[in-house]
């Protein structure tokens, strides 16, 4: 559909933003590859949307520079840069169909011969039923894709999208996420996305930038990012950690031992976000869902090279394709395990003794001095 325009990525060079005496984005570096899926990631106030209006030019940056390829635009208007917004509200016009509505930028620019443009856009956002309808008459996914159309026709560099499917229900929020995800591989531009909703940001993006107190916390893809958390603060933003306070006892041979209260853990050294010092302190993290359970019962039955500790269940939540438990134990209060529920063990109810135990490789180390609840009131508050 388009082609793909050389050097069309988006490059931030120390952007930042403030206002008085706050800082809504700390001297930003930032580069978005050419035709990639990239998102903005972070709760409300992290300065995600402020960097996405600097790209768009409705912000003027207090300092720095923004590139969209090799042109420096940080001095022109939002109608002179290749970019299109597609904003939450989507910003239909009410009175024009769905044809109208889509045609409006090509002719807003003299293009007498708008048919062909038209029909191809909307059958790309599969609306070619729907050219005569209304806004009015569309379900909220469908004016979304009436939207991007709309802004994909200028065939600009770059799509920035705004919160695009903050408005929708979750079913048809899951659908869309997939959705636009098909649209930018067709068209192969380069789309910018800013979200507060971690599972759509590691549905559609292809590289994320977690930001945080407006700065960039981390970059990196989707799967690096969960796996491989540097801060406490992406380790409890995407998905769920638990987190173990611990002490060094031995680092070498590429395997990092601690202690956490009787029990001894191992992890790869590799795996650690900060070098670990044999007495310092270490966090030691494992997501809920690479941990077994076993009744207390069933000890003897764990392979040998496991991490493990005893525990007991505090709560239990079957929530259809896992049991969510929380354990309480000496070495973490409040840990959490999600187990798949293919064979439930009818013993593993609250009250009852269990170990805990998963493979060493499944663990990743933190700086002990940070918050390790940076990121976890953030998730609780986001709608």
């Amino acid at each position: 559909m388009t082609e793909k325009t050389e050097g069309g990525d988006v490059r931030l060079s120390g952007i930042s933003k403030t206002y008085g005496s706050f800082t809504a984005v700390h001297p930003l570096e930032l580069t978005v590859p050419q035709g990639s899926f990239f998102a903005l990631l972070g709760a409300s106030g992290c300065g995600k949307t402020t960097t996405l209006r600097m790209i768009a030019g409705l912000e003027d940056p207090t300092t720095g520079t923004v590139f969209l390829g090799d042109k420096d635009v940080t001095g022109l208007p939002p109608h002179k840069r290749p970019v299109n917004t597609v904003f939450q509200s989507y910003a239909l016009f009410p009175h024009l169909d769905v044809y109208e509505n889509v045609a409006f930028g090509l002719r807003r620019r003299g293009v007498t011969s708008v048919k062909k443009q038209v029909g191809e856009m909307l059958d790309l956002v599969e609306l070619g039923d729907f050219a005569n309808r209304k806004p009015h008459q569309l379900s909220g996914g469908q004016q979304q894709r009436v939207a991007v159309a709309r802004a994909l026709i200028n065939h600009p560099q770059v799509l920035l999208l705004d919160e695009p499917l903050g408005a929708l229900d979750l079913k048809l929020r899951r659908q869309m996420q997939l959705e636009l995800k098909r649209i930018q591989t067709e068209v192969g531009i380069t789309f910018v996305h800013v979200t507060h909703d971690q599972e759509e940001a590691m549905t559609m993006a292809d590289r994320v930038a977690v930001m945080n107190g407006g700065r960039v916390e981390q970059l990196g893809a989707p799967a690096d990012l969960y796996e491989n958390p540097q801060t406490t603060f992406v380790a409890n933003f995407l998905g769920t950690s638990n987190l173990i306070e611990a002490e060094v006892v031995e680092n070498s041979g590429g395997d990092v031992v601690v202690t956490a209260a009787d029990a001894k853990l191992r992890l790869p050294a590799e795996r650690c976000a900060t070098q670990p010092r044999t007495g310092g302190k270490l966090l030691v993290g494992v997501r809920p869902e690479k941990i077994s359970l076993a009744h207390a019962d069933d000890a003897g039955t764990i392979a040998e090279g496991r991490n493990r500790f005893t525990g007991k269940i505090a709560d239990s939540s079957f929530i259809g394709v896992s049991t969510q438990y929380v354990i309480d134990s000496p070495v973490c209060p409040e840990l959490e395990v999600y187990v798949q529920n293919i064979e439930r063990d009818s013993r593993l109810v609250p009250g009852a003794e269990v170990v805990l135990h998963w493979n060493p490789e499944h663990t990743f180390g933190l700086d002990a001095a940070q918050d390790i609840d940076a990121g976890v009131e953030t998730v609780e508050e986001t709608p």
